[in-house]
């Protein structure tokens, strides 16, 4: 399981990007946020697991800590 911080968030279209402790990105959905994504903060501290997209990172289970 991997931590990092909410780097932004796109309310209106239900997405966000989390920085990991290394700098790299995760992109994440509303569906992986276990818990309310309307509770989710810019700069709030979060754990979740690390999958691989044809995208690129991507960010599952992500929960506030």
């Amino acid at each position: 399981m991997a931590s990092g911080t909410i780097k932004r968030i796109a309310r209106d279209k239900g997405f966000g990007f989390i920085r990991d402790n290394s700098g790299q990105e995760f992109f994440f959905h509303r569906s992986s946020v276990q818990g309310s994504f309307d509770g989710l903060n810019e700069g709030q501290r979060v754990s979740f697991d690390e999958e691989q997209s044809p995208k690129g990172p991507r960010a599952a289970n992500v929960r506030p800590e």
